[in-house]
């Protein structure tokens, strides 16, 4: 689940742009001379699915977190949905947790499935951008309860 959770955020980030920042000094980035003073965003969004850091960038793929010491906590600079040092969001525990039962819940409690037989391959995943990034179409599933059918 923890995987899953952590590749929706890495392609879907809350904020597709971090709290600007201000340098401090004079400094050089990439060939880049920057001047103390300059207002400095920083894109999350791209460096998510940037193919210097990430295999197959675009493809969603939760396996790319097994094994891997990646995580959300402001160290892995390739991978920072919630900001990274002193704007680092406060509530990250709360968040993820509070995501990660709510999402146990609703697939313990219901079986998920596509209306009217949609393919799921057919789905259009296209987004658009604003204070946050979402789907441009929205998805709508249908959720029935589960019922446990007994012992097999």
């Amino acid at each position: 689940m923890r995987m899953l959770i952590k590749e929706v955020l890495r392609l879907h980030p809350p904020n597709p742009m971090l709290v600007p920042r201000e340098s401090r000094e004079d400094c050089e980035i990439m060939g880049y001379h920057i001047l103390k003073g300059t207002k400095i965003h920083v894109n999350a969004f791209a460096i998510s699915r940037d193919p210097r850091y990430w295999y197959n960038p675009e493809a969603f793929n939760p396996e790319r977190f097994e094994n891997s010491n990646v995580d959300f906590k402001g160290t892995n600079f390739e991978f920072t949905p919630f900001g990274a040092g002193r704007r680092q969001c406060p509530a990250i525990l709360f968040g993820t947790s509070s995501v990660e039962i709510a999402l146990a819940n609703l697939l313990y409690h219901f079986e998920w499935v596509l209306p009217d037989g949609e393919n799921s391959h057919l789905l259009d995943m296209s987004e658009t951008f604003g204070m946050g990034v979402r789907k441009k179409v929205e998805l709508h599933l249908r959720a029935t309860p589960y019922v446990y059918s007994g012992y097999i």
